[in-house]
This record gives structure tokens, C-alpha cells and sequence, in this order.
């Protein structure tokens, strides 16, 4: 009797911390993305958690949103991360291959963008240019840029 009570009570608490950990989410950060020129193709969102992924271009997420709701430009999307330290590049995805595409010298075709740093310069930022910590749900501002 005692091994079937200490049973059920077992089950019961797992079964509690299951319904918990269901309601239990992620919370959402929000991204205003500026400088859109079309309302043609997709936004892509690649999220990093460090340098190495980065430089290996292995996400550690990866989400695409529709430019149903750009507005003068701007288009203001979630992203639902957990609390850390993250950097986000974006690829104006307008012909909706699901990469940046590039000309014969190896410039981009297509818009890009990353998390809070506007590139200025010819050269691919660093990891630690664009990088965020997402201590409590953040805005994030990634301005597009079109070569």
C-alpha cells in the first residue's frame, strides 16, 4: 500500500511540473526593422549565440517572417529567446531562395542587416559589433542595408 501511495504521489508531482513547464514560455523580444525597400519576399532572422557559430554561419535559430504588415519601411516583429547574450543578422529574402544572394564579385544583391550596428564599412562585422544581452525581453533595432 505504501509503495503504491508514494507511486501516485510521485506521478502526481511530475504530472504538475509537466503542466507548469508547458505554460512556461520564452520570453518575446521585439525587433523593429527599418529601411525596407519592398514589400516583396521575406525576412529572415538568423540568431547567434557566439563567435564560432557565427563565423561557421550555423544559427542557433533561425525564423522568417512574410513583409505583410511593412509599413513606410518599417516592418516590427517578436522573437521569443530565452534570456542571454544573442546577435541577429537579417537577409532581405526578395526573391525567397532562403539566402543572400550575391553578385560576381561577392557583394550582396539582397538586403542585410544586424542587431543594434549599422555597417559602415566593406567589411563583415565581428560577432562582438552586433552582439545583445537579452537579459529581460529587449527591443532591438536592425536597420537594412542595400548595396
Amino acid at each position: 500500500m505504501k509503495k503504491t501511495t508514494v507511486f501516485g504521489i510521485n506521478m502526481l508531482i511530475g504530472l504538475l511540473f509537466i503542466s507548469l513547464a508547458s505554460y512556461i514560455q520564452a520570453p518575446e523580444t521585439q525587433v523593429k526593422i527599418t529601411g525596407i525597400r519592398s514589400a516583396g519576399g521575406k525576412i529572415i532572422l538568423n540568431v547567434f549565440k557566439d563567435d564560432e557559430s557565427y563565423n561557421k554561419e550555423q544559427p542557433y535559430k533561425k525564423v522568417t517572417f512574410d513583409k505583410k504588415a511593412i509599413n513606410n519601411g518599417t516592418l516590427t516583429v517578436m522573437v521569443k529567446l530565452e534570456p542571454g547574450t544573442y546577435g541577429i543578422t537579417l537577409i532581405d529574402d526578395e526573391n525567397e531562395n532562403g539566402k543572400i544572394d550575391k553578385n560576381f564579385i561577392r557583394m550582396p544583391k539582397e538586403g542585410f542587416g544586424f542587431s543594434n550596428f549599422f555597417m559602415e564599412k566593406l567589411k563583415k562585422p565581428a560577432f562582438d559589433d552586433f552582439k545583445v544581452d537579452l537579459k529581460s525581453p529587449t527591443k532591438i533595432d536592425i536597420r537594412v542595408k542595400y548595396m
